[in-house]
């Protein structure tokens, strides 16, 4: 499906709720709604929307080590196993 199939006026939602329901779990993409002209809101199916918040979980910690790593809060592998090591060693106690 192209992009301009789906851009549809709000008009369109309001009467086709449910087909668009369909069409959307069928196609697993967004929906772009417009009102007088203008982009107003995405429609997604859930499983595209769950999609997109996993993707963005994943982006949002990489991007914290990523800031981790420049700000030098980082340890060894060894370190890290070490650390582990005790912890559950600790905890067994």
């Amino acid at each position: 499906m192209v992009l301009s199939d789906k851009i549809k006026p709000i008009s369109y939602l309001k009467a086709n709720a449910a087909r668009i329901s369909l069409e959307l779990a069928e196609t697993e993409g967004p929906m772009y709604i417009t009102q007088n002209g203008e982009a107003k809101m995405v429609v997604q199916d859930i499983k595209s929307f769950e999609k997109t918040q996993e993707q963005l979980a994943m982006l949002k910690i990489l991007a914290l080590g990523n800031q981790q790593i420049e700000s030098g809060d980082v340890q060894s592998v060894d370190d890290a196993f070490d650390n582990l090591e005790q912890t559950l060693a600790s905890r067994s106690q």
